[in-house]
């Protein structure tokens, strides 16, 4: 570039006079100071790093133009990395507009003023700040950014000048990443092109420099010479440019280069041959070296001067191979014809070699005569020279060549060494790569076919899968019957060398590979495009399909037999050195990741995913990450070559392979680092890019079955992302319709596991300025075919409720939409980008940004992300995806919604249950002294209870769902995963409080009418109690009387004769028992009778009395005995009789307990218990509808049922009324009448004894049964705290691994017959064992005596300050205070009550010795009473409620009965996270009597068919399950080792379930013979997701 005129010159002259140490100092103060004003002085020595450049910052996202020098950098950066062709119009906002401001802010003319704006100093020169970047860049950073100028058309330094040492290095490396490609005039007709690496490329170079000062603008000159009529482009900074005419401060001395490359057209090419162009800046004196350089390079010097020194030692004592021009301005003062003709003549210049612009002669003139000169030197040159050669001539002038550093030349060699001999790249894949073959291919043809079982054909599914299996592990063994090859022990050895070395080894690898396989490549990618334009040519594409993969070879193919490597030595024995040696291989590859290299997810060869390989690299990523690995993901997806990786590229900066030759197959991410000011916006560390393949037409799809592993590709990348951009190029839109049924479908799917990505639609190649207004017709278009896409993809994926594409996804027509105009600004090779597509892509980067940061879901971190890998790869494999996704993630997430639900349910409850206590409490003293309530009705008391029950459960009803909303709203646990499950859980907290409702009104009607029954009893027996103490008293007065001591035996016989008479005068009326029969009998018609009248005459047949007496046993009449064994041959979990009286024997195990459980309770019978039985089976039928329960098995189940209650109950009523007979009661008080009496006659001090009385018989037994009543859920909500009861997930895999500890195969067939019974055993050993070393329990215990010894002696202390003077009224104080908390029994404080003289301050004091007494004597009394005795005595069991908690809807599988375990009671679907092999569900072959082997949750990916009760005996395809079943979701094994478990156990147990099950042994498959204990207990960890 030229300065401003003359003080350009001025300037060089500075340079070329200074040739002492003085000017050295200025140099290094010039570069030092420049370095300093750019903020770039801490990167000359560190470098600039690639991963630093590419990192998302606040700069890369905001549109601040630069307000400092220090800015100019980065903003020039910026610009360039996006490929904006302004980037060299960098300059500070704050100079212009001072000098704007200090012009418009006076008004008066200031001359000086004027001027002195005019020099603009502090302007920088752009070739400064370029040459800045360079000194300051590491070698990848250099490569970047010449890549990116050559792009934009921009020259790119050849030789770079350092003022500090006043060295200059040749940009070797710098430049060894741009490739060329053009068309000869040779080649025009032929329609043949070049494309080859320009430093390879031996080219004539013509150079053009300056000699003295020089009025032309050099620099200007050249870009017309360059530029046609019809594109004009500033490729070299001139000074009429942007800071163009700033003082160059360290760019003197600079050579930069660019290429003239024609395209064939003669009317529009310059130069019909390909040239490269020099420009050295500056003056040739100051810079003889690089002169000297370029007079050697070149195949022409073009010197421009404006006066020449005659004798002009410089030009004469060149040793120069290239022809001299002189180019002068004839219009100069200066110029001087006798010099010039002296040097003419020096060097033997012909009049052809001097080029002269006179007066007369406009620029376009000369440029026109200087284009001609240079067009007949092109054509006649024999001097052509590769920029890789001109390195030896820089050698030799000890100029320094960028690529001599020790790490780039042994990279060089070490790269060199593995692909020098690459003569036939298909022979070399097979011998140095073998691994990834058709070994590779075949592995995943197994593996998708094990996924798929579309060949299954008559085999049995697990005996096909087995020998799938034993293939796999042939095809591991072939794979490890290979010695690493030559090749691959290199390229590990090179890429486990030192950081920069490794970087530089990859690099030279790719590029000697590409340039291996270019030209094959790109030969066949030009065929490929032209014959896909006609699609009838499908064998050749087909043919020219498999070439293109044939001679692809890259860094890719070496990192894939890395993966296969370690892939198959994983099935080498843990302890195998082989194995041992590879073990560091994912690490390796997570720290390339690390570096900003690309890895391969998904093999577009195979169709593949490594998926151990892709894992374990992704684990080490994570611990090299850690803690810092929060991650959001880009994705794009698209049609073929429709610039999906060069939008990613001029996006982020990055470099996914877009030459010609290298064509995207499969899937790579890449990492981007966010720098800390963004982290806050987008809350992650990391931003991974992914690339993808192009999708294919559906034409071309038909040619090699691609559909499948298009729609695969797109499934996983959009599960992966967070944002999905789909990239459209206008001309191809009709065949992108084709595609966004891919895209479509892929988005359903995600939306139905639990994700909703966002989503971009970016349109490419739309020229118009008003694309985004005149396109809305089209947006809205697009949308309806959306819509309609949506539909037919809802349809098959049979999730019709979605009906348009904003169900899908967040979508928004306005918004969602991107216009990008085309990439190229005129014709290429020589058009730059276009400065409209950088900034159309730097709208789309700020957008996606913009909408990553208002994601409302926090970012996955690495672990999670390698977690929706392997799940979606799993589902994909599937030919169902939705029906076979399964991931740990949504899992993890539904886990932990459970178990806080779990939390509140129990929160809940645990209220209720004190609530209940509560109440119970104040119904049980109603009528008596302890009660404070004005109250006197019984009914007005159960109302106003019931009400504030309302209440209270009202409360926490609104309190779960606020819970739960709120536990939606939170952004961290990926909540939003389980969105799908919100309503489920909501409906469950609805449904719990009218449980509870329903309970509790229960509890307070049988309290309330057991108690209303008591009172009649009371009353009769206070009466009686009161004519005694009468009659006692009267006793004693007339025994005073007598004046005579009487002895005790006198007392005694005066005592007695006066109970016997007093006993024969009061009425004992007979206490008339309720005939509980008849009441049951009652309810049970009216609950039959909903049934029709064919139940009511089935009723009436037996009499309820005669029923129960003998065990139930159900015999099959009627409809189903024409297929009751036809069915039970091929249905798998029993035969419907055996079915049948199985659900009868666990409803009468139930209903047997809940009547104990009464009985123990030892109160009255009251109807609700009844009602609740009927309720109970009625529950359990309703459950069981698959089994077709017809109405006579029903009917008789109930009459048994009903029948042993009703005598059971019958019994505790009528024991009840006989405790309770007024008479008995009376007897049973005599002896302490008797004592009492005696103690009254003789004045003996009572307080001391009442008191020990009062405690003994009224208040330890309330303290017990306050102490019992409150313990049940103390225990429950300790074991809750227990992780194994946390989720019903979690129980399942407690108790699993449990049974796996002991072993045993009765447990084992006692858990898969009755399962209810064995969880419920299993729950109580775990209490016991939980609370048997008793420092739990006991601290349990002694908080209730504590809280209730307090509230005694807080009575107490009350009831002594009442001042009541009677001991009467102060125990009727105390109790009432109490008679919140503690049940007195009326009994006993009436029969204390009898006879008490005692002195009311003594016996308080007395009284809390006692209480203080009993404390103690219960806590040892506590300590004393084993485990399963207290269990007995509680009114909450925790046992029952555990269970119910636990069991959740007690649905099990209709295949292999294994139990549900969604979490809530009220969910829409069923599920389980382990089936079990159908042969544990009795399941055996009809034929052949074995007990059957497959497994359901792989039967319904099959062909195969079931009959059974539900299907009235029809045959029907297992796929087709859900039809008859639409509740349950039965999901094909996650991983296929995930029902390993049952395999293991029933292979072990074989002959004793064959036994037990009355069939012969199954015939178990060869591989489930190889599970070890260990590798069953894996398989629960992995099925139940608690690794």
């Amino acid at each position: 570039m030229e300065g401003v005129g003359y003080r350009a010159g001025e300037d060089d002259k500075q340079w070329s006079d200074s040739k002492g140490q003085h000017s050295t100092c200025v140099k290094e103060k010039q570069l030092e100071t420049l370095l300093e004003d750019l903020g770039l002085e801490q990167l000359y020595p560190e470098k600039l790093s690639l991963s630093t450049l590419l990192q998302i910052d606040k700069k890369t996202i905001t549109d601040e133009p630069a307000k400092c020098n220090s800015d100019l950098p980065w903003y020039f950066l910026k610009k360039l990395m996006m490929v904006n062709v302004t980037a060299r119009n960098a300059k500070c906002t704050s100079a212009c507009e001072s000098n704007v401001d200090a012009a418009s802010g006076k008004t008066e003319l200031d001359f000086d003023d004027l001027f002195d704006n005019l020099h603009l100093g502090d302007m920088l020169n752009p070739l400064d700040i370029i040459t800045a970047l360079f000194l300051c860049s590491d070698g990848f950073v250099r490569q970047e950014m010449a890549l990116k100028m050559s792009m934009c058309q921009f020259s790119v330094p050849l030789l770079l000048p350092n003022c500090d040492t006043n060295q200059c290095t040749l940009m070797l490396w710098a430049m060894r990443d741009i490739v060329k490609k053009y068309r000869p005039q040779s080649l025009s007709e032929s329609k043949g092109f070049i494309e080859d690496r320009i430093v390879l490329s031996e080219l004539p170079m013509i150079s053009f420099v300056r000699l003295g000062e020089c009025s032309l603008s050099k620099s200007e000159i050249l870009n017309k010479l360059l530029s046609n009529s019809q594109q004009y482009h500033d490729t070299f900074v001139h000074r009429d440019m942007d800071c163009g005419d700033s003082p160059r401060r360290i760019s003197n001395g600079l050579v930069e280069i660019t290429w003239y490359l024609p395209c064939g057209n003669k009317n529009m090419d310059v130069f019909s041959e390909p040239v490269a162009v020099a420009n050295l800046r500056g003056d040739i004196a100051s810079f003889e070296k690089q002169f000297s350089f370029l007079c050697q390079t070149s195949a022409a010097v073009f010197v421009f001067f404006d006066t020449l020194d005659s004798e002009c030692e410089l030009l004469t004592n060149q040793h120069h191979k290239a022809q001299i021009f002189l180019v002068g301005n004839h219009q100069s003062k200066r110029s001087s014809i006798d010099a010039l003709k002296k040097v003419a003549t020096k060097q033997g210049l012909t009049k052809s070699n001097i080029l002269l612009k006179t007066k007369q002669m406009n620029d376009a003139d000369f440029v026109k005569k200087l284009r001609k000169t240079v067009s007949n030197v092109v054509e006649n040159s024999k001097m052509e020279m590769g920029i890789e050669q001109m390195a030896d001539i820089a050698h030799e002038l000890e100029i320094c060549v960028d690529e001599d550093s020790p790490e780039c030349q042994t990279a060089k060699k070490n790269a060199d060494a593995i692909t020098a001999e690459i003569p036939h790249i298909l022979q070399y894949k097979k011998a140095q790569l073998p691994l990834q073959g058709q070994i590779w291919k075949e592995l995943t043809r197994l593996e998708k076919e094990e996924f798929r079982l579309r060949n299954v054909g008559s085999d049995k599914i697990e005996d096909y899968k087995s020998d799938l299996q034993i293939q796999k592990t042939k095809l591991r063994v072939k794979q490890n019957s290979y010695d690493m090859s030559i090749a691959m022990i290199c390229f590990i050895n090179a890429i486990s060398s030192p950081g920069m070395e490794r970087c530089y080894f990859l690099k030279w690898m790719r590029m000697n590979l590409d340039n291996v396989s270019r030209g094959k490549l790109s030969d066949l990618r030009e065929q490929y495009k032209e014959k896909c334009k006609n699609s009838e040519n499908k064998e050749e594409i087909k043919d020219i399909d498999r070439q293109l993969s044939n001679s692809s070879l890259g860094t890719e193919h070496f990192f894939r037999e890395m993966g296969q490597i370690y892939e198959a030595s994983l099935s080498l024995p843990e302890r195998d050195p082989s194995r041992q040696q590879l073990q560091h291989l994912p690490k390796l590859c997570a720290q390339l990741l690390l570096d900003g290299f690309p890895l391969e997810l998904v093999d577009g060869e195979a169709s593949n995913i490594p998926l151990r390989w892709v894992s374990d690299v992704l684990s080490q990523l994570n611990d090299l990450m850690s803690p810092k690995s929060k991650i959001l993901v880009v994705t794009v997806l698209g049609v073929q070559s429709t610039g999906k990786s060069t939008l990613l590229n001029t996006m982020f900066g990055v470099q996914f392979a877009v030459s010609s030759g290298r064509c995207t197959r499969g899937a790579f991410m890449l990492l981007i680092r966010i720098n800390e000011d963004v982290k806050k916006v987008l809350n992650c560390d990391f931003m991974v890019i992914i690339d993808t393949e192009g999708l294919k037409s559906p034409e071309l799809a038909q040619l090699d079955n691609s559909h499948e592993h298009d729609n695969e590709l797109a499934t996983l990348v959009v599960g992966l992302s967070d944002i999905t951009i789909i990239n459209i190029a206008m001309e191809n839109s009709t065949e992108m319709k084709d595609i966004l049924q891919i895209v479509v479908h892929a988005f359903l799917r995600m939306k139905e596991v639990g994700k909703k990505p966002k989503c971009q639609f970016v349109y490419q190649n739309v020229s118009d300025v008003s694309a985004h207004d005149k396109n809305l017709r089209n947006r809205k278009l697009l949308l309806q075919q959306l819509d309609e896409m949506t539909q037919a993809a809802a349809k098959m994926e049979k999730k019709e409720e979605n009906k348009s594409f904003t169900d899908v996804m967040e979508y928004s027509p306005d918004t969602g939409n991107c216009y990008i105009p085309g990439l190229w600004n005129g014709n290429p090779p020589m058009a730059p980008v276009n400065a409209g597509y950088s900034e159309a892509v730097y709208e789309l980067k700020k957008n996606i940004i913009q909408v990553l940061g208002s994601c409302e879901s926090s970012a996955n971190n690495i672990l999670e992300f390698r977690e929706w890998m392997k799940s979606l790869w799993n589902a994909v494999k599937h030919e169902n995806f939705i029906f076979s996704f399964r991931n740990s993630l949504v899992a993890d997430a539904y886990m932990r919604l459970c178990t806080e639900f779990n939390k509140w349910e129990w929160e809940f409850k645990n209220e209720m249950y004190t609530w209940v206590t509560h109440a119970e409490t104040r119904i049980n003293n109603f009528g008596t002294v302890a009660v404070k309530s004005e109250i006197s009705d019984m009914r007005q008391l159960l109302t106003q209870l019931k009400s504030e029950a309302c209440t209270v459960l009202y409360k926490w009803e609104t309190k779960l769902l606020e819970n739960l909303a709120k536990y939606f709203k939170q952004t961290e646990g990926h909540v939003y995963l389980v969105e799908g499950f919100r309503e489920d859980f909501a409906n469950s907290a609805k449904s719990l409080r009218r449980e509870m409702e329903s309970s509790v009104f229960n509890q307070l009607t049988s309290a309330a009418d057991i108690r209303q029954g008591m009172a009649e009893l009371d009353r009769i027996k206070e009466n009686h109690t009161k004519q005694l103490e009468e009659r006692v008293c009267a006793l004693i007065d007339k025994c005073r009387e007598k004046k005579v001591k009487m002895a005790d035996k006198e007392l005694d016989i005066e005592f007695d004769k006066m109970w016997k008479e007093t006993v024969n005068k009061l009425s004992f009326s007979k206490q008339k028992a309720t005939n509980v029969i008849t009441n049951v009998s009652h309810y049970l018609r009216d609950n039959v009778s909903q049934k029709g009248s064919h139940a009511c005459e089935l009723l009436s047949q037996n009499s309820l009395d005669e029923c129960g007496l003998v065990p139930f046993k159900y015999t099959a009449e009627g409809f189903y005995k024409q297929f009751k064994h036809k069915a039970s041959q091929l249905f798998n979990i029993e035969d419907h009789v055996m079915a049948l009286q199985n659900l009868a024997d666990c409803i009468i195990t139930n209903c047997t307990q809940f009547v104990t459980e009464r009985m123990e309770r030892k109160n009255n019978y009251h109807d609700t218990y009844i009602q609740e039985i009927l309720h109970m089976i009625d529950e359990r039928l309703q459950n069981n509808q698959s089994l077709k329960i017809e109405i006579q098995f029903e009917v008789s189940l109930k009459q048994h049922i009903c029948g042993v209650a009703a005598r059971q109950f019958q019994k505790l009523h009528e024991d009840l009324i006989r405790a309770n007979d007024p008479y008995r009661c009376l007897n049973q008080n005599k002896e302490k009448f008797h004592t009492d009496f005696k103690d009254v006659f003789h004045e003996r001090d009572q307080c001391q004894k009442k008191a020990e009385e009062f405690t003994d018989r009224c208040l330890r037994p309330a303290v017990e049964d306050f102490v019992y009543r409150s313990l049940g859920p103390d225990i429950i909500g300790e074991m809750l705290t227990n992780q194994t009861f946390s989720t019903r997930m979690f129980f399942q895999y407690s108790v699993l691994l449990d049974l796996l500890s002991e072993d045993d195969f009765e447990n084992y067939l006692s858990y898969i017959c009755s399962y209810e019974e064995y969880v419920k055993n299993w729950i109580l050993k775990q209490i016991v064992e939980r609370f048997s070393n008793g420092s739990t329990m006991f601290e349990f215990e002694d908080q209730h005596v504590q809280s209730s010894i307090r509230s005694i002696n807080d009575a107490v202390n009350k009831a002594k300050t009442e001042k009541s003077g009677n001991l009467k009224s102060f125990i009727q104080n105390v109790c009432q205070e109490l008679g919140d908390k503690l049940v007195i029994s009326q009994d006993a404080l009436g029969a204390f009550m009898i006879l008490n003289n005692a002195d009311q301050e003594q016996f308080a004091h007395w009284l809390t010795e006692c209480v203080k007494d009993m404390a103690q004597d219960l806590r040892v009394r506590f300590k004393k009473t084993n485990i399963q005795m207290k269990l007995q005595k509680l009114n909450v069991n925790p046992q029952n409620e555990l269970f119910t908690e636990l069991i959740g809807c007690g649905k099990q599988c209709p295949f292999c009965a294994a139990p549900c375990e969604a979490g809530g009671k009220v969910h829409t679907q069923h599920w389980t996270s382990l089936h079990r092999p159908q042969a544990l569900g009795r399941f055996r072959s009809h034929t052949t009597k074995e007990l059957v082997t497959d497994v359901c949750s792989s039967s319904v990916i099959s062909d195969n068919r079931f009959r059974c009760t539900a299907t009235n005996g029809e045959w029907y395809p297992y796929k087709h399950y859900a039809n008859i079943f639409p509740d349950w979701r039965i999901v094909p094994d996650a991983s296929l080792q995930a029902s390993d478990y049952w395999k293991y156990v029933l292979a072990k147990f074989n002959q004793q379930f064959a036994e037990a099950f009355n069939a012969k042994p199954a015939d178990i498959p060869a591989t489930w013979k190889r599970i070890a204990r260990k590798q069953a207990e894996e398989s629960i960890k992995v099925s139940f997701n608690t690794k």
